[in-house]
């Protein structure tokens, strides 16, 4: 796209605030290359034909297209574009490794729609926000649904029902399912609901209103405390809660931000204190961005980082993010933002900017490992494994590092058909977190690298099932004998000192740990309960968890199988079979 061509299409767009994304192709090929926001969007998109820097231009001039949406103020436009970012990826953005992005209300596209929160809302829905505390949106989608009884349920459980659900019981529900209103009547809520999303806080807030003072005057009070909590957040959502701010004049809670660039990414470290102690300290890299500074670090991560999370009293940065709707947003949410030049405050934000330096030349063992499998630096790190005694209690493990540390939060687990067969049971667990991540049933973010705990065959084990599933994520091995890194190209035998091994053993030795762990929970299960049958020793115990691994192979297991073991004859299996029912 030049830049005569940059012009026309500015030329069409509105002058309203917005985001705009610069794309290439169309529907399935559509490839996002750039998420922007703009008070005006014309005027903002315009400027694209004289680009600010090379990278930029580079941009510019891989796009074929420029979309864009409207929103209703300044700051939508800001967590819009922090959504968007999340969910394209897109090259040329400043992106936060590590994140989550702002919830979502929808209505389904659906002749009786469905109310929900969500991150990633379904093709031809409404869809209202983003917002910006989550359960501030889950509050005022319950009042909702008890004022207007909408519906929750999936579309599958919604077809086919003879009798409606517990929530036509509990009242937060009016039972389209099954004709207990009609649809017409159905539609009225859902326009009711709409209203409310567009601005008109009433359709919800008198009804509140009306039910706490009743609940008031009826000494209901603890009633009326709930509905007052809740007409809150109704208000808060379109901005009208938003001042009641602590009239202490201290600060509960604040977070200290410092940020450095290391070539081509970022660390922002983040101090976190509460009533002036300092409880928590956390780092997050980011792609450097492009001759934007430190300042353009801080306006990247800001919005970002608090997709979901609460935020605090007050935010300290060494820089200004010198951005007015970042400044805006965290007024209108009651944060204030600074920049401390003396004091204690300065030096909690010097700390931070230690913090955030600390790891750098050659310690940097994620840059390391890039360099050496010539890829782009992999903030986050999935390791797997798999455990079983020949074939019984089979499990896998899944564990996540971020930025060289474990992220034990995003650590999962999974039972695996039971055989006796490591390239199988690692396909296994590959496709079902391949098949989470493609059909959004997995709230974690998608790595960077994913590392197997093997070598050859399970690494085209693990292959085969990202294939299958079409999940696009570079899969390596780690082979534990001779510590060889296998990709699927090539074979590297680094130095046992070399830090890019180091962080690989870190997450192999990890998941491993981890599914031995599980499996052996798994064993335990059967020794706990065989601990006080009558005649059972420890040898005999021994003998059945090698025989079957598992609490449900020996309740599955026939007399013959149970009586074939040394030291167990009818009697024991009988006893052995009417504890375990």
């Amino acid at each position: 796209m030049d830049a005569d061509e940059v012009r026309e299409r500015a030329g069409s767009l509105p002058q309203e605030p917005g985001v705009y994304l610069f794309e290439q192709g169309r529907d399935d090929t559509r490839r996002v290359f750039y998420v922007g926001k703009a008070v005006d969007l014309r005027d903002r998109v315009r400027s694209y034909a004289d680009p600010r820097s090379e990278r930029i231009a580079k941009m510019v001039e891989r796009a074929e297209t420029i979309d864009f949406a409207v929103t209703d103020t300044e700051t939508q436009a800001l967590l819009l574009e922090a959504n968007l970012i999340k969910r394209h990826r897109p090259p040329y953005n400043v992106r936060l490794k590590d994140d989550k992005s702002y919830p979502l209300v929808q209505l389904t596209d659906h002749p009786v729609p469905r109310v929900e929160v969500t991150r990633d809302p379904a093709d031809g829905a409404t869809v209202y926000g983003p917002f910006t505390d989550k359960g501030r949106v889950e509050t005022v989608v319950k009042a909702l649904r008890e004022t207007y009884g909408l519906r929750g349920c999936s579309d599958h459980k919604y077809s086919n029902r003879d009798r409606p659900c517990l929530d036509y019981e509990m009242g937060i529900c009016t039972a389209p399912c099954t004709g207990e209103i009609s649809e017409a009547d159905y539609a009225e809520d859902v326009e009711a609901v709409t209203r409310y999303f567009e601005g008109e806080t009433g359709v919800l807030g008198d009804p509140l209103r009306r039910e706490m003072e009743a609940a008031a005057q009826n000494q209901g009070f603890e009633r009326a405390a709930n509905l007052r909590d809740k007409l809150g957040a109704v208000e808060a959502l379109h901005g009208e809660g938003d001042t009641a701010v602590s009239d202490s004049g201290g600060y509960q809670t604040t977070d200290v931000l410092g940020a450095a660039i290391e070539g081509e990414r970022a660390i922002v470290a983040r101090l976190h204190a509460e009533g002036g102690k300092l409880v928590e300290r956390d780092r997050h890299t980011l792609e450097a961005p492009d001759g934007e500074g430190t300042a353009g670090v801080y306006r990247a991560f800001i919005p970002q980082y608090y997709a979901e999370r609460e935020l605090p009293d007050r935010i300290l940065c060494a820089e200004d993010p010198a951005d007015p709707d970042i400044e805006a947003w965290l007024e209108s949410e009651g944060v204030t933002l600074g920049v401390p030049g003396a004091g204690r405050e300065a030096t909690l934000v010097d700390l931070a900017l230690k913090n955030a330096r600390q790891r750098g030349g050659t310690d940097d063992e994620s840059g390391r490992l890039a360099d050496a499998l010539g890829i782009s630096r992999p903030s986050r790190i999935e390791g797997f494994d798999v455990s079983h005694a020949q074939g019984r209690s089979a499990v896998g493990s899944n564990v996540t590092f971020v930025d060289e540390t474990p992220e034990k939060s995003d650590y999962r687990r999974k039972k695996l058909t039971e055989q006796n067969d490591d390239y199988a049971n690692m396909r296994e667990l590959l496709r079902w977190r391949a098949a989470r991540a493609v059909e959004g049933r997995d709230d974690r973010p998608d790595p960077d690298l994913l590392l197997i705990d093997g070598g050859d065959g399970q690494l085209g084990a693990a292959r085969d099932a990202l294939a299958e599933t079409g999940w696009d994520v570079p899969a390596i091995a780690l082979a534990k004998d001779d510590e060889l890194v296998i990709t699927p190209d090539r074979v590297y035998d680094w130095d046992d000192d070399a830090p890019q091994l180091h962080l690989l053993q870190r997450v192999r030795d990890e998941a491993h740990r981890f599914a031995v762990q599980y499996h052996q929970t798994l064993r335990d299960e059967v020794s706990t309960t065989l601990d006080d049958v009558p005649g059972i020793g420890p040898e005999t115990r021994k003998r059945l968890l090698r025989r079957f691994g598992s609490v449900d192979s020996v309740r599955a297991a026939s007399d013959e199988e149970l009586t074939a073991i040394d030291g167990i004859g009818e009697q024991t299996a009988e006893t052995i079979r009417t504890r375990l029912q």
